[in-house]
């Protein structure tokens, strides 16, 4: 090996910075030391002398590590804590009694419960140290399995799901199903299923952690490319809009003359209390029917002048009432999600009374992201 090598090399051997604050760390401690606590007295109550010769685990130290400092780990929910370390024991006690070595018992043990614990998909990295505990204490009997090392797994367990909901981490991680994408998505489950394919190891990450981390990630990035600008200055001042009681010819006329395909709805004291787009006019069309579109939507948007009306006559009538709106000092980089994966194509921006200052399309937003992410003259 060359010598200006080897600096780097010392340093793969170096462990990271963990990226959590002094809060999270207190926490973690002592959530481990309260679960050991409560196991031990618990299990301790529990047992029978005459049976029983231990009545604690060593491998729930490890057990207690993961419940407590990585409570979103896969490796760390209940069924690989409580499936682990039993399917675990099982296979040891196994061993003992078909094994006379003790040396090759303990690796055929270990390697076998690692085998069964991927298996019924109850991967728990202590469970290994139980096989070779299993294996080194010489248990014989499968009672072993259920006392001391069932026992201590459920406690452990329930003692995490109390004290981490309490802290304020969610424990169980239930793991979500994906999500389904839209239609301008960044990327969806299956390129996560590629990749993860490829990669072809253990993560110690729950897939929907990885995808939000992800996106928080892409977030971030935005956030320092946009560097400090708002909606206020990338808006369209003064946008076009109108009221709950403007006519639909009237609002359809407006956008058709301004060539603008949304018009935020607004009371009299001009806040947003919807927004109409084209698609709130076609929607009320039948397009099952191709001929004669023009002259449907015509009889659709003119007044009928009658007392009683069975079509919609004003945009009240038509808007959808649930708009997404942002505020004038709202950083850009979080309108990101919103354009590219809600769907979103028109958000109105308001000010601290809620009152329409302005208009944000994609259009706008595109032009603040070429400035801020474009080439560089």
């Amino acid at each position: 090996m060359r010598l200006d090598g080897l600096p780097r090399a010392a340093r793969a051997w170096l462990p990271g910075r963990t990226a959590i604050n002094a809060r999270e760390r207190l926490r973690a401690v002592v959530g481990a030391g309260l679960g050991l606590l409560i196991t031990a007295l618990a299990c301790r109550m529990l047992a029978q002398p005459s049976l029983d010769s231990a009545w604690l685990i060593a491998p729930l130290g490890a057990s207690a590590v993961l419940v407590f400092t990585l409570p979103a780990s896969p490796l760390a929910q209940p069924w690989s804590v409580i499936g682990g370390n039993t399917v675990a024991a099982l296979v040891g006690i196994a061993c003992v009694r078909w094994i006379p070595d003790p040396a090759l018992a303990g690796a055929v043990a270990t390697a076998l419960a690692i085998a069964a614990m991927l298996a019924l998909r109850c991967l728990h990295p202590p469970g290994g140290a139980v096989a070779l505990f299993a294996v080194l204490a010489h248990a014989t009997q499968f009672r072993f399995a259920i006392f001391p090392v069932l026992a201590n797994s459920l406690l452990m367990v329930l003692t995490g799901v109390l004290y981490n909901s309490l802290t304020g981490r969610r424990y169980p991680h239930i793991q979500l199903p994906p999500r389904q994408p839209s239609a301008n998505a960044r990327f969806s489950a299956a390129d996560i299923d590629a990749v993860l394919a490829r990669y072809n190891q253990v993560l110690d990450i729950s897939r929907d952690d990885l995808e939000s981390l992800i996106e928080q990630t892409e977030l971030e990035a935005w956030r320092r490319r946009l560097g400090t600008v708002r909606c206020a200055d990338v808006m369209s001042h003064a946008p076009v809009a109108v009221e709950y009681g403007t006519p639909l010819q009237q609002a359809w006329t407006l956008m058709h003359e301004r060539r603008i395909k949304a018009l935020p709805v607004l009371d009299r004291a001009r806040r947003v209390i919807g927004i109409v787009t084209q698609a709130d006019f076609f929607r009320h069309i039948d397009f099952q029917q191709h001929e004669g579109l023009g002259g449907r939507l015509r009889d659709f948007v003119r007044a009928t002048r009658q007392v009683i009306s069975s079509k919609p006559e004003v945009i009240g009538q038509i808007m959808t009432p649930q708009v997404r709106v942002a505020s004038e000092d709202r950083p850009m980089a979080e309108l990101v999600p919103l354009f590219s994966e809600g769907g979103h194509h028109h958000i109105p921006i308001i000010d601290g009374e809620r009152r329409l200052t302005g208009m944000i399309t994609q259009s706008d937003f595109v032009r603040a992201l070429y400035r801020a992410a474009g080439p560089q003259g």
